[in-house]
């Protein structure tokens, strides 16, 4: 009598569990690497926010004549920013005065969302001397 083996394709119990502890270890090595990489990047962009807007009231108080003490409004110096900037960490709704506080000339602007966001100081080596 000739006895036949039957085959079954397929992955057995424990290919599967392997395949998916792996795949359950990728994910924590990953997910918390993109959260980090996240908030470092909405970090990036609120500060370069932050410096054209500041640049933007420079811009606007020497072309008015303006004294440091003056404070601009965001119609002021909307015609010297490229677009409306708003903090990316804010609601997708925000708004500039929802997400940053210009202050006078003489203030750097500040961001009302995250209170880490604020722009470097100005050190004395990266100023141009004549």
């Amino acid at each position: 009598m000739k006895q036949t083996r039957r085959r079954t394709a397929g992955f057995t119990m424990i290919e599967i569990m392997i395949v998916v502890a792996l795949i359950g270890l990728l994910a924590t090595i990953a997910i918390p690497n993109w959260v980090h990489a996240r908030t470092h990047s909405q970090t990036q962009v609120c500060i370069n926010n932050l410096r054209q807007i500041d640049g933007a009231k420079q811009q606007w108080a020497i072309e008015t004549k303006q004294s440091p003490s003056a404070t601009p409004s965001f119609a002021d110096i909307a015609v010297y920013l490229k677009q409306s900037a708003t903090c990316p960490a804010g609601s997708v709704t925000a708004t500039f005065d929802d997400t940053y506080t210009m202050g006078t000339i003489a203030v750097k602007p500040t961001c009302k969302i995250d209170p880490k966001h604020v722009m470097p100081a100005e050190d004395a080596s990266s100023s141009v001397s004549n």
